[in-house]
């Protein structure tokens, strides 16, 4: 049950103590829990950004409805989405399973195949709208792993993709910004931190299907 526990312990973070900074071995385990995270198709459409930088953090602030937690945050992470998933990103993608797998090119054409005709058949609305759930993954895989590991986090999307775009450079990375997850210790004086959570009884959540 120590996982729910962790998981009660966690919350929106409303004031972090901008003092405290996250220790390297916490972020590189964030960033490895992002790079696992599942995707459709494993295609991983989705980068992420880590700022650590107090002089861009509150340059972020009025892109993000003033929002404070971007600056007073350790680490500022922006899950992005890749602008073009093409036909040369899915070839990149079969040849890096063949690279660490060895599977033989026989067996992953017919896949390879099959995602090239489907994906050449989709509006880039629907690539983007596709590439945004897998953000979403992202970050609810992060905010688990933020509970398990103690870092406290806000999950975010009221900001202007736009003018982040625009600050870190993403346009030229071809990217484009979908969520930011602040992440730190929580100030001690931020009193959301002793409120109880407000949930669903969990028969009104759950189903059971027998």
């Amino acid at each position: 049950m120590d996982s729910i526990k962790n998981l009660e312990w966690r919350y929106a973070v409303k004031k972090f103590n901008s003092e405290k900074i996250l220790p390297e071995d916490k972020i590189d385990c964030l960033k490895q829990a992002f790079n696992l995270t599942a995707t459709s198709y494993g295609l991983q459409p989705i980068t992420m950004a880590v700022i650590h930088n107090k002089e861009l953090q509150n340059k972020l602030v009025e892109h993000s409805y003033g929002q404070q937690q971007v600056a007073q945050a350790s680490h500022v992470l922006v899950i992005c989405i890749q602008n073009d998933i093409n036909e040369e990103y899915i070839n990149r993608y079969f040849e890096q399973i063949k690279k660490v797998r060895g599977t033989s090119q026989d067996i992953l054409d017919p896949f390879k195949n099959a995602l090239l005709a489907d994906f050449s058949k989709k509006e880039i609305h629907e690539i983007e709208q596709w590439s945004k759930n897998q953000a979403y993954l992202a970050l609810g895989n992060l905010l688990t792993v933020c509970a398990l590991e103690k870092i406290d986090s806000c999950p975010m999307e009221g900001f202007v993709p736009s003018a982040y775009d625009d600050i870190l450079n993403l346009k030229k990375r071809g990217l484009t910004s979908v969520l930011v997850l602040p992440v730190g210790y929580r100030a001690d004086d931020d009193m959301f931190s002793e409120f109880k959570k407000v949930r669903k009884n969990i028969e009104e959540s759950i189903i059971e299907i027998n």
